[in-house]
């Protein structure tokens, strides 16, 4: 075990807390018994049927909506966008950023139902200040909480001994984000934990900063109250396009919900992982938590969630460099821990992320638009069905390369799929209808209607 000495006194060397060292710790001793943190598909079965949004009632009242508090998963950097500051800090319509909406929506929702509903963000170190300032505009989000507290980070580990990885050219590149399942501890071990418990908030609604779709829903609320589940899920539909997005399913030892991920998944059961039509439900990352229930499952700060083990390079960008472990956990796999935990069926609606530069392209245009309690979602025109947009990444991957070639969203209201091929830079008031693959120009004039 001389590799996780090593690992625990460079994370106190670094600062981390507590919290943070003992479930860095649990995940080693996992690691090093030589679990391999998958879940076979002969341990699950499929989940057949779910409660679902659209047959809740209003059963939200003064009192639960005085006792809920808004988190959002600030922590990303969108470097695979080629960005260095926080996603949620891009511009989605109007001038206005991620953040702002977050922000709008909160404050919306405050004057709607006359409760304090505070706004708290889990940044990362590299997030934090830039997202900080940004929200500085907004009066009192937080509503006399803390306004955010910060997610922890663990050393990459050798594959070949398990001892914390060293590279000089870079030492930035020696750890690693612990994943979100980090929530439970930096809430915790950072004493927001204690500090929401103790100012009479009881539920945490979370979900990830860059999905607009996630807004409070107080039926949402209501219902989670009222069924004394410690732990609620929001899940969708699968298509083939969330075939690589983690998937509900059911223990078959005792029935009980879990989540698993495909970095979980054998190698032999990953066509079974992708069959969206067994495994037919994915995790939107939205959930709700009883914070109660949460202290009460808290061990020295830590949660037994599940390992995920991520084989890297300790230099993404260079493959030759040395082969490393990050040791992860994932929010959702928490429905596996709470017993009584819940999910919910809910409309896709709820889930607009943005991971690529081809989201973010569908976003800004019309094809969604900002409606009541400035909540983001698909145009009607759309039928429920996003336009589906693959760009070229050798032009359109980093978030600078796509300003400068898409500086106006064209609109894509009416587009079932635009594929753009090479070099090409859009004009104003592009208009693109149906199924379109633009290729061999340099430039798209403005005011061009592109079809066919």
């Amino acid at each position: 075990m001389d590799g996780l000495h090593a690992a625990i006194e460079k994370m106190r060397a670094e600062g981390l807390g507590d919290a943070a060292v003992e479930s860095f710790r649990r995940q080693y001793e996992r690691l090093a018994g030589g679990e391999s943190g998958t879940l076979a598909e002969a341990d699950i079965e499929p989940v057949e049927s779910l409660p679902s949004f659209a047959d809740l009632r209003n059963t939200a009242i003064a009192e639960v909506t005085d006792e809920v508090v808004v988190i959002k998963l600030n922590g990303g950097l969108g470097t695979s966008m080629g960005m260095t500051k926080a996603k949620s800090l891009l511009e989605v319509k109007d001038g206005l950023s991620f953040l702002d909406l977050v922000a709008q929506q909160v404050l919306h929702l405050r004057e709607a139902t006359g409760s304090p509903l505070p706004l708290i963000l889990m940044n990362s170190f590299a997030t934090r200040e830039d997202s900080l300032a940004a929200l500085e505009r907004y009066d009192d989000l937080s509503a006399g909480l803390p306004r955010d507290f910060v997610q922890n980070k663990v050393p990459k580990l050798r594959v070949d001994d398990l001892a914390p990885v060293a590279w000089e050219a870079d030492p930035g590149l020696e750890w690693a984000p612990p994943g979100h399942g980090d929530l439970y501890t930096a809430l915790a071990g950072s004493g927001m934990l204690e500090a929401l418990l103790s100012g009479g908030y009881r539920y945490a609604f979370v979900s990830n900063s860059d999905n607009l779709g996630a807004v409070l829903d107080v039926d949402i609320l209501g219902w989670f109250a009222e069924s004394g589940a410690p732990f609620l899920m929001e899940v969708a539909d699968r298509t083939s396009s969330d075939r690589k997005g983690g998937h509900l399913a059911r223990r078959r030892s005792d029935g009980g919900l879990v989540l698993r991920e495909i970095a979980q998944t054998p190698d032999e059961d990953v066509d079974a992982f992708q069959d969206t039509s067994k495994h037919r439900f994915f995790n939107t990352n939205t959930l709700w938590v009883d914070l109660k229930a949460l202290a009460a499952v808290m061990d020295d700060g830590a949660i037994d969630l599940p390992m995920i083990v991520n084989r890297k390079t300790v230099d993404p960008g260079d493959r030759s460099s040395t082969p490393v472990i990050q040791l992860e956990t994932a929010m959702g796999a928490a429905i596996g821990v709470f017993e009584g935990a819940a999910a919910l069926r809910v409309p896709r609606s709820r889930f607009v992320p943005v991971k690529t530069t081809n989201d973010l392209l569908s976003l800004r245009s019309d094809a969604y638009v900002i409606g009541t309690g400035r909540a983001v979602h698909l145009a009607d025109e759309r039928d429920g069905q996003p336009p589906f947009v693959d760009l070229d990444t050798d032009h359109y991957k980093l978030v600078a390369d796509f300003d400068a070639r898409f500086p106006h969203a064209p609109s894509l209201v009416a587009c079932d799929r635009l594929e753009v091929r090479g070099d090409v830079t859009f004009g104003r008031d592009v208009v693109v209808r149906g199924d379109v693959v633009v290729e061999g120009v340099e430039r798209v004039d403005d005011g061009s209607v592109l079809e066919g």
